[in-house]
């Protein structure tokens, strides 16, 4: 028998070559950025869905584990517990809906108008089945777990009025309304505050109590028109301080 009888086929042949199957290396480690991604988006996508159709009290992370094909080690490892998992799923809707209105102007002539639009887009966008069933859910717990219900609710404010104090401020430059002390940089949070509690929170809190939405929706131009015209009339006088 030849050397290449014993050896089998030399470069170019059929046989893998002498000792191939050792450099076959199984790479592991972390997965890749895309991926992690990917595995987050369905976490907090089933996560969403358990919460909307069984509340916090009813939901399992056993459950959201097999809606999201994802294993329960890989939840934990990037949330707490339920908690931290609804936490999260909540300030991501409120993100989206802030992101969602930075890509958008506000039109109008004048700023009561450009208000207007501001106050009527963002109740448009919040009173929504899923947002209103979610907000709805942190609110059932606050008697079991009050500390929960009250953080989503700083939370989610904060990013609100963060928001509307930025797009206060820009409308202002445009407008002689923008000397007013209202929209002095050491005031213009309060000011953002006093618009989403005059313009916004009303509509928002007879969701939460159970309102029709869809009756709600037929009110909202009214709404936002008279009391957008009470907020600058008390900004253009210096109610607000």
């Amino acid at each position: 028998m030849t050397p290449e009888q014993r050896d089998g086929p030399m470069e170019g042949g059929l046989a893998p070559a002498r000792g191939a199957a050792k450099r076959r290396v199984v790479r592991s480690g972390r997965p890749s950025r895309e991926l992690a991604g990917e595995v987050d988006e369905r976490i907090l996508q089933a996560a969403r869905q358990v919460f909307l159709e069984r509340g916090l009290a009813g939901a399992s992370i056993d459950e959201i584990a097999a809606l999201a094909r994802a294993g329960k080690p890989t939840i934990y490892a990037r949330f707490s517990g339920k908690e931290a998992l609804f936490t999260e799923v909540v300030m991501r809707n409120v993100a989206d809906t802030i992101a969602r209105f930075e890509r958008t102007s506000p039109e109008g002539a004048t700023i009561d108008e450009r208000l207007v639009n501001v106050g009527v887009s963002i109740l448009n966008w919040v009173l929504v089945g899923d947002t209103v069933d979610l907000m709805r859910v942190s609110v059932s717990e606050a008697g079991r777990i009050p500390d929960l219900a009250i953080h989503v609710h700083r939370m989610a404010r904060s990013r609100g009025e963060e928001f509307v104090s930025h797009l206060l401020s820009d409308l202002a430059r445009s407008d002689p309304l923008g000397a007013s002390p209202a929209f002095a940089p050491e005031r213009i949070t309060t000011t953002a505050r006093f618009f989403m509690d005059v313009v916004c929170i009303p509509m928002i809190m007879q969701a939460l109590f159970g309102a029709k939405l869809n009756s709600l929706r037929e009110e909202i131009e009214p709404h936002v028109r008279s009391s957008v015209a009470f907020f600058l009339a008390a900004c253009r006088h210096g109610g607000v301080s």
